[in-house]
């Protein structure tokens, strides 16, 4: 059963939440519901299954998280959780056990975050003191699980979040297992920015008949935010963005890297000519990870260098801009890199620096999000550094006659060919 989603026309007050938790919104900040919430919070508080999709910043922490709290009963034995959250990266898990923490002011909830990078004795030592929702990633859950420190008996509500994500990394088979030891009368939220097959295919074998509600709209593209490409050379890539964070001064910025050796090089190039730069990647200790966080939240950092760990779910509202140093070798990566910014209507800008190889990474992500990107456009910037002459080339411009007394003629381009024997559009322009 599919559903339109709702425009956000009602207010909290609207959606039959208890006075405690309107309290507890109230003292967060939260004024109105987001479209997600809306459409969200009243089929959860029914106990219905819902596969809903949406992308990140559009509040949808909080439209699971609210019903959580409101359908656990804090005063049951809390030796086992009443909730579970599963979701892709160790961020993730402490940004919703933030939120969920945000969101329980006034009352007597356990929240523990459980993910690798952290001794996971310290966290059995929380299970064992008692916990009422559990928020963690699928290896360090299933770890829990095999410990028997986490059982399931007492489970009511199992959230799926960023549930495309999950897949795309392999955690199929662990969420797979740990869905099979949870009880079968449990509810289930499955939330994703994308329902590709794989998703709908785990939707119909552990959820039951869900209410299906899209809260994404027909364009990917988010329309409050700026899309400019730069072609330009790899050994002038540096360069450009040197320029570009100079002349556009973001609040904030993340810098995407498809590496993490890439990440690592530009972090320490940019550091030597500007201030507030950083950098986050899957090979930092998790205290590293946590403390980099920490300080671009806090604003201590202002220019993010990073891979695609920081490419979801993260929700840090001051960021004005995102460059992509490399351009994303999936289309979803893309839409999902230039989330992070324009985020709850925000207005953003987001650009994508282009080798003149990559035209057709360029068209690909073009089509994935029905819109052309804009050329940017560097007064004074060479895209392609101008070669150093040799010897011979430089004889050559004196006297430009060869041994037979003329110039060997040059060498045409081959380019890339399209239909009619021409070179796709987006080519021609990118080269």
């Amino acid at each position: 059963m599919s559903e339109p989603a709702p425009e956000p026309t009602i207010g909290f007050q609207d959606l039959s939440l208890s006075e405690s938790m309107m309290s507890a919104l109230e003292h967060a900040g939260y004024v109105e519901p987001t479209p997600v919430q809306a459409g969200l919070i009243p089929h959860a508080l029914k106990g219905i299954d819902v596969l809903g999709q949406a992308r990140t910043g559009t509040g949808k922490t909080a439209a699971f998280s609210i019903p959580i709290l409101e359908l656990i009963e804090p005063h049951h034995d809390p030796r086992g959780p009443q909730a579970l959250v599963l979701v892709p990266t160790r961020e993730l898990a402490v940004q919703v056990r933030e939120e969920i923490i945000k969101l329980s002011h006034g009352r007597k909830v356990n929240v523990v975050a459980v993910y690798g990078g952290k001794p996971i004795r310290e966290q059995m030592e929380k299970l064992k003191r008692g916990v009422h929702v559990v928020v963690g990633t699928p290896g360090r859950v299933l770890d829990h699980m095999g410990r028997g420190t986490l059982v399931f008996d007492g489970l009511r509500i199992v959230v799926l979040d960023e549930a495309d994500r999950m897949l795309d990394i392999g955690f199929r088979p662990d969420i797979e297992k740990i869905l099979r030891k949870c009880p079968q009368s449990r509810q289930t939220l499955l939330l994703s920015a994308t329902v590709a097959p794989p998703v709908e295919r785990l939707a119909k074998r552990y959820m039951r008949e869900p209410t299906i509600l899209n809260f994404s709209p027909s364009d990917v593209s988010v329309e409050t935010i700026d899309q400019y490409y730069f072609t330009v050379a790899p050994d002038r890539k540096m360069e450009l963005l040197i320029r570009l964070l100079k002349q556009e001064n973001p609040r904030q910025s993340i810098v995407f890297c498809r590496t993490k050796r890439g990440t690592d090089k530009v972090q320490r190039n940019l550091a030597k000519r500007m201030q507030g730069v950083d950098c986050i990647h899957g090979d930092l200790q998790q205290k590293a990870r946590d403390r980099v966080m920490a300080s671009f939240r806090e604003g201590n950092v202002q220019h993010l260098i990073a891979t695609d760990v920081v490419g979801r779910g993260i929700d840090v509202s001051n960021i004005s801009h995102i460059i992509n140093y490399d351009i994303p070798a999936f289309c979803d990566d893309y839409v999902h890199r230039v989330g992070r910014t324009g985020r709850m209507g925000r207005e953003g800008v987001a650009y994508t620096f282009v080798t003149p190889e990559e035209g057709p990474e360029l068209t690909r992500i073009e089509m994935r999000i029905d819109r052309l990107l804009k050329r940017g456009e560097m007064e004074g910037f060479e895209a392609v550094a101008k070669p150093i002459a040799t010897a011979e080339q430089m004889a050559a411009m004196v006297d430009p006659g060869s041994a037979d007394g003329a110039p060997p003629p040059p060498k045409p381009p081959v380019p890339l060919m399209g239909r009619g024997g021409r070179p796709p559009r987006r080519i021609r322009r990118a080269l």
